[in-house]
């Protein structure tokens, strides 16, 4: 026997590995879409695969069930918006106002430019399990963190129910603003998110006087 023969062949110059990943990436991408459309509880493993014109067997392939499949979409979305919310915030400078700002825009521009993605982040992730549950909290932790770095004052302690806090306001903020149609504009909506961010921010100390 060929001394080679068990490792995976390659087809037009692609390995099964890299094909398996194109194939997940695919599933991923056609999550976002459906669930974005239709919405999770709405939406079939037969639909997502349909979507990204596979067979079922190579949704198994990848995930082990419907909800594996919504975490890692999830996943996706949101640390697709960390990236860009970071790097807009380096972006802005030292300035704690502008790159709490600079933050924020970032992210009320991708939730306005990609209304799926938005839906999947804010609304399909809630509730479903457990397991999401739990997913969804490490990424608001994440996140929170994120933002808290970036406009708490130099050397407040860390208080993750204010991070909490932040975080959540800003959501709801996002789900109104989405349920409104995406009004009133941008600028409002991250001037609203600001103030808010900036009030919650400050020590208790100046918020009480």
């Amino acid at each position: 026997m060929n001394a080679d023969s068990t490792t995976p062949r390659a087809y037009r110059g692609v390995s099964s590995e890299q094909r398996r990943a194109e194939r997940r990436e695919k599933l991923i991408a056609a999550a976002i879409a459906v669930y974005g459309e239709r919405g999770y509880r709405q939406s079939t493993v037969k639909a997502v695969c349909e979507a990204a014109g596979l067979t079922e067997r190579y949704f198994y392939e990848s995930f082990g069930n419907s909800e594996e499949l919504l975490v890692t979409s999830f996943n996706a979305v949101t640390y697709a918006v960390f990236d860009e919310i970071t790097a807009a915030s380096r972006a802005a400078g030292r300035g704690r106002v502008a790159r709490a700002r600079a933050m924020l825009d970032a992210y009320f521009s991708a939730l306005q430019r990609e209304p799926a993605s938005a839906r999947v982040y804010l609304v399909e992730i809630r509730g479903v399990s457990r397991e999401v549950d739990k997913a969804f909290d490490a990424a608001l932790r994440a996140i929170g963190a994120e933002v808290a770095r970036q406009i708490v004052p130099v050397g407040a302690a860390p208080d993750e129910l204010l991070q909490a806090g932040i975080v959540g306001g800003v959501m709801h903020i996002a789900l109104r603003w989405i349920d409104n149609d995406y009004q009133p504009p941008l600028t409002q909506v991250t001037d609203a998110a600001l103030r808010l961010g900036m009030v919650l921010a400050r020590p208790a100390s100046e918020r009480a006087g």
